[in-house]
């Protein structure tokens, strides 16, 4: 699922339906594109993709794998 789709503008989960998403299992990895934003971009400071790439960074531990940044989201830190 991209977060925004490729320009971060697609319509997009809010944030409490992606978290329900994560506690259900439904979404075990978050990938960042590592300019802030999850798969396919953020699309600005104040967008649900952002809100969603904050929200997971808070809650998980990032591993770096080549050049993205991946979180597992079956393993929360806080």
């Amino acid at each position: 699922m991209a977060i925004g789709g490729f320009s971060g503008t697609d319509a997009a989960s809010t944030l409490a339906e992606f978290q329900a998403l994560v506690a259900s299992g439904d979404v075990h990895y978050f990938v960042s594109s590592g300019d802030g934003g999850g798969v396919g971009g953020q699309g600005g400071s104040d967008s649900i993709g952002s809100q969603i790439t904050d929200w997971v960074a808070a809650h998980y531990a990032a591993t770096t794998v080549g050049g993205p940044t991946v979180y597992d989201l079956t393993a929360p830190t806080s």
